[in-house]
């Protein structure tokens, strides 16, 4: 069999179910629908940084392989942070901007990167990038948010990267948020409840939907929220209200919406997806300064959602007020090809002091969750 290597400047090149057929549909992040989305809806552009770059492999008409990837000319909505890197470049009078990123943009979530029925067509792709990305004579290709099961496919000129997010899972079986809140030590479950009080206290309800149930006021009011948390940091809002109503209408089971309201107006919300087995966090924003909103709308009612089914429950920005809140220290993973040997060579060692630092900032954590010894 001889495959064809080819570049593919928009997603809307390939067939959704043949680029379905190549991952097993847990990971929503991955779905045809979604990355396809950001691009027709205008949340990709390239003086943003991006341009579609996806790297794919065919048998004729048959897709076999790909990996969703951007040219990108800086390191925004990427979440493995790089800076440094750039700026050392800078200083040696090289170049650092272009580079292949191959993840979900503004997506800090672990998922498949290496689309393919096996470990083969993986490894062709890893092959791939790094030939095409010499020919190009860019600076680096960068895998961000891989699984751990692909870790094993990438050679040794692929730096790896480690940091630590948080994640909440059932772990005892509970049925329901009572069972977790029995789980922790007194004081964090008091501080729980004392939060939660106050948000009834103000008389405010809250509503979960999903995609098909979502009015056109439920996503005007989730996009608003969005774009205001975005503003209020100083960063430009990328998702369109045109991709919110696309995921919700292609998507309806991937997507869950968590409304609060004050009356009959909203005043919060959080925009969730939904895999396989597990909740993603994302996007939360807010029209009231109440104290405990936050974590009620972002936390207690997706806890609340997931107590009650399959779910564990992922949120991907790090934050230290998740861990008394039941959200426990977990590794994320990325891999780095650096073209320049020197740089190379230099980026091992700091990969290398980095993650033992990192791995010691996780020990450290995980010895202060808010859950009670086993007896």
């Amino acid at each position: 069999m001889s495959l064809q290597c080819r570049e593919l400047q928009a997603l809307a090149q390939v067939e959704a179910a043949q680029w379905d057929a190549l991952h097993d549909g847990t990971n929503p992040f991955v779905r045809h629908a979604f990355l396809e989305g950001l691009e027709r809806h205008g949340c990709l552009r390239a003086d943003w940084g991006w341009t579609p770059r996806h790297l794919t492999l065919w048998d004729g008409d048959t897709l076999l392989a790909a990996a969703p990837g951007y040219l990108k000319t800086n390191s925004h909505g990427e979440f493995v942070f790089d800076h440094a890197w750039a700026q050392a470049y800078a200083r040696h009078g090289m170049e650092y901007f272009p580079k292949w990123l191959f993840a979900v943009p503004y997506s800090p979530v672990t998922g498949p990167r290496l689309l393919a029925r096996d470990d083969a067509g993986r490894r062709a792709l890893l092959a791939e990038m790094a030939t095409r990305a010499d020919e190009g004579r860019l600076s680096s290709v960068h895998v961000n948010f891989h699984t751990e099961g692909e870790d094993s496919l990438f050679g040794d000129d692929w730096l790896p990267r480690i940091d630590v997010q948080y994640h909440w899972r059932n772990r005892d079986g509970w049925t329901g948020f009572d069972g977790f809140l029995a789980a922790m030590d007194h004081k964090h479950r008091k501080n729980i409840r004392q939060e939660r009080a106050k948000v009834r206290r103000a008389g405010i309800t809250f509503r979960r939907v999903h995609g098909d149930e979502a009015s056109a006021a439920d996503l005007d009011a989730i996009h608003r929220f969005y774009r205001q948390t975005f503003r209020d940091y100083g960063n430009a809002p990328a998702l369109t209200r045109e991709f919110i109503e696309h995921v919700a209408r292609e998507m309806p089971n991937n997507i869950l919406i968590i409304l609060a309201n004050s009356g009959d107006a909203p005043v919060a919300g959080a925009l969730c997806l939904r895999g396989g087995d597990t909740l993603y966090g994302r996007y939360w924003g807010s029209d009231a300064p109440l104290p405990g909103l936050h974590f009620e709308t972002c936390y207690y009612h997706r806890i609340d959602y997931c107590s009650t089914g399959p779910y564990p429950l992922r949120t991907g920005r790090p934050g230290e007020h998740k861990l008394a809140r039941g959200f426990l220290p977990a590794i994320v993973r990325s891999r780095h090809r650096i073209a320049d040997p020197q740089f190379r060579l230099a980026l091992r060692d700091w990969c290398a002091e980095e993650a033992r630092s990192v791995r010691r900032y996780a020990a450290t954590l995980s010895t202060h969750g808010p859950f009670r010894e086993p007896a």
